[in-house]
């Protein structure tokens, strides 16, 4: 149930809005009212917005640097639906009068509708003149969240007291930003609340038990899914996450027991072969993980993950030609495997574009052409590109790497992707001792190991690949602890906002 991040822009509508809905400037009109614009008063508190927006303009041309007439007209502008304009008006009465309450807080709520940055100073202007308002913290928080600025988020979010209690969005966002910053115990909390507001619904039942797993708290977990599992046919996510809390609390068989129950009814869930993986590895059942995890590439022989936690199992079996064997064939299916994460990073890889990709590391070389860090990109990009010795390509990639190691001989990922080209060149010899420079920089180069493991294989060097292959198993199985502790993140973001 690895479930994928989705980033979007989100709107939260916060009750009693300051005073600052737009009409906060007729509030605050009230105790300073100017006879002269009575009329404009009385056209906007009867809804005849066309009307007061004549009778402004005719106003401005007399008064131009009134900034109350400008927030009227931003009022105006703001009921017309006309937010350009209003917001254009809010600023120049801000210009006029920088500590006019009405102003920065129309224009602060306009950007704050739209989901802009632009609302945090404005807001934060507002709480100088007014500390300690809880809507401003509030809405604060909610724009910090956006931007990913948990650690403010958070405190304004306390801040805001009791004011987005009822409000799940705005808990969602508190839980996400604690969540974030490993304050488990705080962030069930505040998600408790949400399932409070709707205790009926599943999918929250499910997101507060990930965070109570999070925290430690495998006991509270199993009561929030109490519901779930003991209605008719909980599903594969339940499973999955009440397994989970088994584990938690040592009662490994019937964690077993939900687990395969989940993989019966998801039998196509990568992830659920890969708990059933991790926990055979805990608990010394190489074998039963092995039949769990060729059951599961029976179905899906493409799956690189799979290949790769059967090798991890084999190793600890001492089968290593047939973990060699699921690692190779993992690196194969995985063509991401064989870049580094600089270059797994750039977007256009993302999105398997190969060629943008290149095009932008060429442009940073075009400007700066020994830029080291540059040149083992383009090599990196290149070698994914192409494995044949005879390629343009593949000799691009070869230079590129010699020079940026040669440039930055620290620069243990050039040497990785040096080794990879030579050992499919056939210099066997030169790139073991490569993978050997990589991995002096970097003993956590999976990449630089694996290679290695060929290069000697390659040479008939057979008497260290035992050893160096239980020690890629373990950094495997590191690789696959982290992955598990991501997607517990990725399951309590991942779309708990709408």
């Amino acid at each position: 149930m690895r479930s994928i991040y989705v980033t979007r822009r989100l709107r939260w509508c916060i009750p009693g809005f300051w005073a600052f809905c737009l009409f906060a400037v007729l509030i605050w009109a009230q105790n300073s009212r100017d006879d002269r614009f009575d009329s404009i008063y009385s056209a906007l508190q009867g809804g005849n917005f066309q009307e007061a927006l004549n009778l402004i303009h005719s106003a401005l041309s007399r008064f131009p640097n009134e900034a109350q007439l400008w927030a009227m007209q931003g009022v105006a502008y703001a009921s017309e639906k006309s937010q350009t304009a209003a917001l254009a008006s809010f600023r120049h009465a801000i210009q006029l009068s920088p500590d006019y309450l009405p102003a920065l807080q129309g224009a602060a709520q306009i950007e704050y509708d739209q989901g802009k940055p632009d609302a945090i100073p404005l807001i934060k202007h507002v709480l100088r003149l007014r500390p300690g308002d809880p809507t401003s913290h509030g809405m604060l928080a909610l724009l910090e969240y956006q931007q990913g600025e948990c650690k403010a988020a958070v405190e304004d979010f306390e801040k805001a007291g009791t004011l987005l209690n009822a409000q799940r969005a705005a808990l969602h966002a508190n839980a996400i930003c604690l969540v974030r910053l490993k304050q488990f115990d705080r962030a069930a909390l505040t998600f408790e609340r949400t399932l409070a507001l709707n205790p009926d619904d599943a999918r929250e039942r499910r997101l507060l038990a990930a965070i109570q797993v999070m925290a430690d708290k495998p006991a509270d977990a199993l009561i929030t899914l109490g519901p779930l599992l003991q209605g008719k046919d909980p599903d594969a996510d339940t499973l999955e996450l009440a397994s989970r809390a088994h584990e938690g609390m040592k009662d490994t068989s019937e964690a077993v027991n939900l687990l395969r129950q989940a993989i019966l009814l998801e039998p196509q869930n990568l992830n659920l072969y890969l708990d059933f993986a991790d926990l055979s590895y805990v608990h010394d059942s190489f074998q039963v993980g092995i039949d769990v995890i060729t059951d599961g590439l029976a179905s899906q022989p493409n799956a690189a993950p799979l290949y790769f936690s059967r090798g991890v199992l084999y190793v600890q079996l001492a089968q290593y030609d047939k973990a060699e064997a699921d690692f190779e064939k993992a690196y194969e299916l995985d063509p991401n495997q064989s870049l580094s994460s600089a270059a797994q990073g750039l977007a256009a890889v993302q999105e398997n574009n190969y060629d943008r990709a290149l095009a932008k590391v060429q442009a940073a070389l075009a400007r700066k052409p020994d830029d080291a860090f540059m040149l083992y990109l383009r090599a990196d990009i290149l070698a994914a590109r192409t494995s044949n010795p005879a390629d343009a390509d593949f000799r691009s990639a070869l230079r590129s790497a010699r020079r940026a190691v040669s440039l930055q001989p620290t620069l243990g990922p050039a040497w990785t992707v040096l080794a990879k080209l030579d050992l499919q060149a056939g210099k066997y010899k030169q790139a073991a001792e490569e993978c050997r420079r990589a991995l002096h920089d970097n003993p956590s180069d999976q990449a630089a190991l694996y290679h290695l493991i060929q290069a000697l294989r390659k040479t008939g060097d057979m008497g260290e690949i035992p050893e160096l292959l239980k020690r890629l198993a373990r950094l495997r199985q590191q690789a696959a602890k982290d992955e598990s502790d991501r997607y517990r993140y990725q399951l309590v973001e991942a779309d708990t906002v709408h």
